[in-house]
């Protein structure tokens, strides 16, 4: 039986992922749970339920108030606590066989460190969390001990994951011919669009957080959610793929899917185009994740083709969502500009959701962000954190200063 350490584990993700679980006896054991600390009745009922044997809250206030829940439910269950801002790396650091998988479902890049101790013990890593990848990617590449490690649980990157494994030649998460040289001639990466498709930036005023949050076709938390309608997540996913499978940020074609039914596409030399599609639902990226690479039985409906369906695909409004083209910017401006585009999102979404920030200044600070970014001559883990402070300092001043 497979052990798993779900991180995040209140979040989406998580949530989804013990339903996996749940609808799968005897598939895979939670060994570890970890979470940030705002839900703890919510991490109390899935610890009792559970019952981890290590469990980690990353706020200090949170450990005296989920100890006293789990105690006064059941005095016989004692897990090993651990608290702090490190704690989830700390649990995912806890490998105990080769078939550990630690499911980073923490949102934001304070997944970082949690993505690295996962890797460095020598874990499979189910990775939900794009932003450590587009913080830290060469970090993450050197932390690797062993090929196939990182099973993305993005539903595009888990479609393409899918998609390249109809290669004739497949070898890992890549397609190479006799000859050494690629057969893949581009990844489609779909988006649904957001709320806010076909709409033009004056259109995009008076927005309200209410208005961002309203997904058409996905259920998500509030960050994915609102990044997902500036088309900032697709951005996110483009250099996350660029990353993973080591494609040129060229031949990542983004396109507008609406219905979310294709996940994402391959395109091969010949001109063949392989497409992963399934309903709009995170439970079968993550089942391929906790088991990769098996496949569960109870996961999710299959499409039902026996009525009539059509799918709409449309290109990307670059001029009205320019996230994309600054997201390709980013990656080829040097290693430390994806991690400020990221960081400053991070600070431009806080601070729409408060009031203190018009919509349409998400989209002109990130052009900012990299613009006014002096790359550093070195990159480890205390760089990467000094840039990603020094862009949240700098995105707060452009917020404070925004007139828009």
């Amino acid at each position: 039986m497979r052990k798993v350490i779900i991180l995040g584990s209140t979040g989406s993700i998580g949530t989804q992922a013990l339903d996996v679980i749940e609808a799968n006896p005897g598939e895979v054991e939670v060994f570890g749970l970890g979470a940030g600390g705002g839900q703890v009745e919510l991490l109390a009922r899935q610890c009792l339920k559970w019952r981890p044997q290590v469990v980690a809250v990353s706020q200090e206030r949170a450990l005296p108030q989920l100890r006293e829940l789990i105690s006064a439910a059941d005095e016989t269950y004692q897990p090993q606590y651990y608290c702090g801002e490190k704690a989830c790396a700390q649990i995912a650091s806890l490998v105990t066989a080769d078939d550990t998988v630690v499911l980073n479902g923490i949102t934001g890049g304070v997944g970082l460190s949690s993505t690295l101790a996962a890797l460095t013990a020598g874990a499979t890593l189910a990775l939900a969390n794009k932003e450590s990848l587009v913080v830290g990617g060469a970090l993450v590449k050197q932390a690797l001990v062993r090929p196939g490690q990182v099973v993305p649980v993005d539903s595009e990157h888990s479609a393409i994951a899918q998609a390249l494994a109809s290669g004739v030649h497949h070898k890992g998460l890549t397609s190479v011919n006799q000859d050494g040289r690629s057969e893949l001639a581009q990844i489609v990466l779909t988006a649904s669009g957001g709320p806010f498709r076909g709409k033009k930036r004056a259109e995009l005023r008076e927005v309200t957080p209410e208005m961002a949050l309203n997904h058409p076709t996905w259920k998500m938390g509030p960050v994915v959610t609102l990044n997902s309608s500036t088309l900032v997540n697709k951005g996110l996913e483009l250099i996350e793929a660029h990353l993973l499978f080591d494609v040129e940020p060229e031949k990542i074609v983004p396109v507008i899917h609406p219905s979310s039914i294709v996940h994402s596409m391959v395109t091969w030399q010949d001109g063949a185009t392989i497409a992963q599609a399934s309903t709009p639902d995170m439970r079968l990226p993550i089942a391929l994740g906790l088991v990769w690479p098996r496949r569960l039985e109870n996961v999710e409906p299959a499409l039902d083709f026996t009525k009539p369906v059509s799918w709409d695909f449309e290109p990307v409004d670059h001029e009205t969502f320019p996230t994309l083209l600054l997201a390709r910017q980013a990656v080829a401006a040097g290693p430390t500009y994806p991690a400020v585009y990221n960081a400053a999102n991070e600070v431009y979404v806080e601070n729409f959701l408060a009031g203190r920030l018009p919509y349409l200044g998400i989209l002109d600070g990130l052009d900012e962000a990299l613009q006014s970014h002096e790359p550093p001559c070195t990159v480890d883990l205390e760089t990467i954190l000094l840039v990603q402070q020094q862009a949240k300092e700098k995105a707060q001043a452009f917020v404070d200063s925004y007139r828009g």
